[in-house]
């Protein structure tokens, strides 16, 4: 079996993931894992698929015909998963939103080497007034050779800046 990522994204509208997962079963698939979600009426969606070697040609023509339907499919192989050591950490932070937060943020992280698994942000009114708040939970895959209090130092070093609430705590 042959391991594939698909990202997808079309219009949002019942009976989507049905159709993509309809394509992928029909040419001998195994759907895996997957991250999907609706936003700003647009679905999007990434997913790892198994798929027999003598099927992939015809799964992947299958999925490109699914274009004259408004749903449009990247394939990828699956890559190696790196070979380094890596603490898994959920980072949680809740800060003042302003253009540039994620960058500051991500530009952080990629100079100490730290692997961004996951990001889900949102910006919403605080409680209490309608000042915008930007709300970020990661999930983080640390050198082992980094410590970790190091790093909520330097993240700490953006908390004047823009952050409320940071929160670093390994997986267990």
């Amino acid at each position: 079996m042959e391991h594939l990522v698909l990202t997808v994204i079309a219009r949002d509208k019942p009976g989507l993931v049905e159709q993509l997962a309809q394509c992928i079963a029909g040419h001998g698939g195994n759907w895996l894992e997957s991250r999907m979600a609706r936003m700003a009426g647009q679905f999007a969606g990434i997913l790892r698929v198994a798929v027999p070697e003598a099927a992939h040609g015809d799964l992947s023509a299958a999925l490109h015909e699914l274009e004259s339907q408004g749903i449009r499919v990247l394939l990828a192989p699956s890559g190696e998963e790196p070979a380094s050591a890596w603490r898994s950490i959920q980072l949680e932070l809740v800060g003042n939103d302003r253009p540039g937060i994620v960058r500051d943020i991500t530009r952080l992280l990629a100079e100490h080497g730290v692997n961004l698994e996951s990001l889900d942000t949102e910006v919403a009114p605080a409680p209490m007034s309608s000042e915008m708040l930007f709300h970020a939970q990661a999930q983080l895959a640390v050198p082992t050779e980094l410590s970790l209090e190091l790093l909520q130092q330097r993240l700490e070093t953006l908390a004047d800046d823009l952050m409320v609430e940071l929160i670093l705590r390994p997986d267990d």
